[in-house]
C-alpha cells in the first residue's frame, strides 16, 4: 500500500509540476512528500527565475547552489579576493544534493544570477567554478542552455561526456564559439528539440554540423535577433547565406521534424519538406510575403500560430491541412470585412476537429462567426480579438449568439477589445443568466468598465457556478493565450 501512495502521489504532483506555490505548499507536510517534491522543484530551478524575480529570491537561489562548493574551493576563493563565502548561509544542504538532481544545465541564468548579485571583475572566476560543479560524473542534463557568444569550452571539463550524452534539448546563439559547439556535436547526438537564435552579424557555421549531427530532431525553432541595423538597412549577404545553408540542413531530418518555428519568413521552400509537420509557429515581427506558404500541402497539421501572415497564405494553409487543425491562433493582421469573412469560412469548412481559435471578430460577420461555432462542435476555448474601427461593435449580439450557438463543451473565453466598445452591466448579466446549466466558463477580459460593479457582480455568477474563473487585465499585460485556463482547473 505505501508503494501505491507513492506512486499515486508521483501522478499527482506531475501534474502540478508548474504550480510552484502549491508544491511549496506541501513540502512540510512530511518526509515522503518533501523527497518527491524537491527533485520536481529542482528538475528546472531555473525558470522560476526570470526579470521580474525580486533580488532577495535570486540571491537565495545562487546562495544554495555554492553552498555545493567544497571548503577547499571556498577557501581558494577567499584567497583571490572573493570574501562572500564565508558567511553561515552558504552551508551545505544535508539532506540533499541539490545540483545532482538539476535535469537543465541554463549557463545563461547561472550568468545572469552572478552578474546581478557580484562585481564584475570577479564573476569570470565564479563562472568557472560552477560550471565545474554543475558537470560532475552524477549529473545527466536533458535540457542545456548557452548564453549569447558563449565561448567556454565546457566539453573539456572533466566528466563532461557523460553529462551531456542525453541531451534532448538545447538552445544557444548562432553566434556561439566554433571550437565548443564542435565539441559539443561530438557529444550531443541525441537532440530532439534545437532552439536556435540567428543573430544578423557573426553566425558561426559550426551549428550546422551538430544539425547535420543529429538522427532525431523534432522540434526546430529559428529566432532572429533583431538590430537596428536590420530594421534599417535589411540583412547583410552573409547573414542570407548562412540561413540558406542552416534551411539546407534540415533537409535531412524532413520526416522527423514535427514542429516548426521561425521569426522570419524562410529563404529556401524548406517547410514545404516537413511532410510529417504537426505544429508551425510563424511569430513573425515583420510583415513577409510568405509565397512560400502558398499551396502548401501540411496534412497532419495539428497546430498554426500565426503573426503578420496574410489572410491569402492562411486560408491556402488551412484548406489544405486535411482536418487535423485543433488549435489555430491568428494575431497581428488587418482584418477588412471580406478577409475577416474568408477566414472565418475556411475554418468552418475545413476544422471540424477544432478546439482552440483565436482570430479578430468584424461586427458585420457575427452571423458568420455563428457558422463556426456550429460546425466546430469540440470547439473548448476562444480568444476573440475585437477592434471594430467603423461602428460599435454588437456585444449583446455576440453574447446571444454564444449562448444559443456554442458547442456543449465550449466554456474558455477571452475577449480583448481595442476599440471603444464596452462590456455594459446589463449586457454581461444576460449573458450569464442565458449560460445557467452550461459548463463553468472561465473568462478573462482586457477592458471592462468600473471595476467594482463588474467584480461584484461576477462573484454573484461564481457562487452560482455559472462562471468559475475571472481575469481582468488592464492594457500594457499580457495575455497567454489559453494557458492561464490550464493553470487555474484543479
Amino acid at each position: 500500500m505505501f508503494r501505491l501512495n507513492r506512486d499515486v502521489l508521483y501522478l499527482i504532483f506531475q501534474e502540478i509540476k508548474d504550480d510552484k506555490k502549491t508544491l511549496y505548499s506541501c513540502l512540510s507536510v512530511n518526509k515522503t512528500w518533501c523527497e518527491m517534491i524537491i527533485p520536481i522543484l529542482w528538475n528546472n530551478p531555473w525558470k522560476y527565475i526570470n526579470k521580474n524575480c525580486e533580488h532577495r529570491k535570486k540571491k537565495l537561489l545562487l546562495n544554495i547552489i555554492i553552498s555545493h562548493l567544497s571548503n577547499e574551493i571556498k577557501n581558494n576563493l577567499k584567497d583571490q579576493g572573493i570574501d562572500f563565502l564565508t558567511t553561515n548561509s552558504y552551508q551545505k544542504p544535508l539532506l540533499f544534493n541539490y545540483i545532482n538532481l538539476c535535469k537543465h544545465l541554463n549557463l545563461e541564468e547561472i550568468h545572469k544570477l552572478i552578474n546581478s548579485i557580484h562585481e564584475q571583475s570577479k564573476t569570470f572566476i565564479i563562472k568557472n567554478q560552477l560550471f565545474e560543479l554543475f558537470i560532475n560524473e552524477n549529473t545527466k542534463f536533458t535540457h542545456l542552455y548557452l548564453p549569447y557568444q558563449f565561448e567556454h569550452q565546457i566539453h573539456l571539463i572533466p566528466k563532461s561526456e557523460t553529462c551531456f550524452s542525453d541531451i534532448e534539448f538545447f538552445c544557444c546563439s548562432a553566434s556561439i564559439n566554433d571550437n565548443v559547439i564542435i565539441g559539443l556535436k561530438e557529444i550531443c547526438k541525441l537532440i530532439k528539440e534545437l532552439k536556435l537564435f540567428i543573430e544578423v552579424h557573426n553566425n558561426n557555421y559550426g551549428i550546422i554540423e551538430l544539425i547535420n549531427n543529429q538522427n532525431n530532431l523534432s522540434s526546430i525553432s529559428f529566432l532572429i535577433n533583431y538590430t537596428e541595423y536590420s530594421r534599417t538597412y535589411g540583412y547583410t549577404r552573409a547573414h542570407e547565406s548562412f540561413c540558406k545553408k542552416l534551411e539546407d540542413s534540415l533537409i535531412n531530418h524532413a520526416n522527423t521534424i514535427q514542429y516548426f518555428k521561425t521569426t522570419k519568413e524562410p529563404i529556401t521552400n524548406i517547410i514545404s519538406k516537413f511532410v510529417n509537420l504537426k505544429e508551425l509557429e510563424l511569430d513573425c515581427s515583420y510583415y513577409y510575403e510568405w509565397n512560400c506558404l502558398e499551396n502548401l500541402s501540411l496534412p497532419f497539421l495539428r497546430i498554426l500560430k500565426a503573426s503578420r501572415v496574410p489572410i491569402k497564405i492562411l486560408t491556402s494553409l488551412i484548406e489544405n491541412t486535411s482536418g487535423k487543425l485543433n488549435e489555430i491562433k491568428i494575431d497581428y493582421i488587418f482584418h477588412d470585412e471580406i478577409n475577416n469573412e474568408r477566414i472565418i469560412q475556411t475554418i468552418y469548412n475545413n476544422c471540424p476537429n477544432l478546439k482552440y481559435l483565436k482570430l479578430v471578430l468584424r461586427n458585420i460577420n457575427i452571423l458568420e462567426f455563428e457558422k463556426l461555432l456550429i460546425n466546430c462542435q469540440y470547439l473548448e476555448g476562444l480568444f476573440i480579438l475585437i477592434n471594430n474601427i467603423e461602428d460599435e461593435f454588437n456585444l449583446e449580439k455576440l453574447f446571444e449568439i454564444l449562448t444559443n450557438s456554442s458547442p456543449i463543451g465550449l466554456f474558455k473565453f477571452k475577449f480583448s477589445i481595442y476599440s471603444d466598445t464596452i462590456f455594459k452591466l446589463e449586457t454581461l448579466k444576460l449573458f450569464f443568466d442565458n449560460w445557467e446549466g452550461r459548463h463553468p466558463m472561465l473568462l478573462q477580459f482586457n477592458k471592462i468598465g468600473y471595476i467594482e460593479e463588474y467584480t461584484n457582480l461576477i462573484e454573484i455568477y461564481k457562487s452560482k457556478k455559472i462562471v468559475k474563473n475571472f481575469d481582468n487585465l488592464f492594457y500594457g499585460h499580457i495575455y497567454e493565450d489559453f494557458e492561464w485556463v490550464c493553470k487555474r482547473v484543479n
